[in-house]
């Protein structure tokens, strides 16, 4: 975040708040001074996504709305339903969105993810996106705040019924893309072909050129044929801990000074 933008009268910014400059459009973004905020995951999925203008999606977990403003400020997709199962992101999510004047186009849902055939119907968006909670119940510390760890763990039932859901609510052929722990990758690909989305598109994403990958950035294809496409590899920082040329690009920073 470079300063901090001016609110508006109509959205009042909360004590526990803060307002954030995108650099992206003009967008920006509340979001809670303390506890679950958004990264460089959410950064990193936007520019994955292969979608066009004109495409109606869904975000399954919106958080704060991060991923619509992202995708929507790289001019992809027209209409999004997105879905969020905590009230209190849910609210700051539709503020965002009137503060950006985008709430004909993003649509806040207060609801479970196994809900979202209901709500939208079936066969109803061209497709999925999803940064989804990493933690595995049991085997993770839990925050002292309940919506951090509601926004950072999976439930018993794991990530099935969100792919399943996806599955039901994508029309012929609609994709879903997502990042996730890339040494999990194996776990995930499992999961996505057992829900009938074939993985088709991958990226691993590397903190440095001698580290291991961290995550992977996965695209599936709604009742796709098998075939793999890995492309090329995405290193975050340079030795020297400079961000890297892909990095700057996919932030917009071509032309700013290192």
């Amino acid at each position: 975040m470079r300063g901090e933008p001016s609110v508006p009268d109509t959205i009042p910014l909360r004590p526990d708040e803060t307002l954030e400059d995108l650099q992206l459009g003009g967008l920006r973004i509340l979001q809670k001074k303390q506890g679950f905020r958004y990264g460089m995951d959410s950064v990193l999925l936007a520019d994955f996504v292969r979608m066009d203008a004109e495409d109606t999606f869904a975000d399954f977990g919106t958080g704060t709305g991060i991923l619509p403003l992202l995708i929507m400020g790289r001019g992809k997709g027209k209409i999004c339903e997105a879905i969020e199962c905590q009230s209190e992101f849910a609210e700051m999510a539709g503020r965002s969105m009137e503060l950006n004047g985008l709430t004909e186009r993003v649509r806040i849902h207060r609801a479970d993810i196994r809900d979202s055939e209901t709500i939208l119907g079936r066969c109803s968006v061209d497709h999925v996106i999803c940064n989804p909670p990493y933690g595995l119940p049991g085997r993770v510390l839990h925050s002292p705040s309940e919506a951090s760890d509601i926004a950072r763990n999976l439930d018993e039932e794991g990530l099935l019924p969100w792919f399943r859901a996806a599955h039901r609510i994508l029309r012929g052929k609609g994709r879903l893309s997502l990042v996730f722990p890339a040494p999990r990758m194996l776990e995930l690909m499992d999961l996505l072909q057992e829900a009938k989305l074939t993985p088709k598109r991958f990226r691993l994403v590397y903190p440095r050129v001698d580290k291991p990958a961290n995550l992977v950035l996965i695209e599936a294809v709604k009742d796709g044929k098998p075939m793999l496409h890995p492309e090329p590899p995405l290193i975050v920082y340079e030795a020297d801990g400079r961000m890297t040329a892909e990095l700057r690009r996919i932030y917009h920073m071509e032309g700013e000074p290192e």
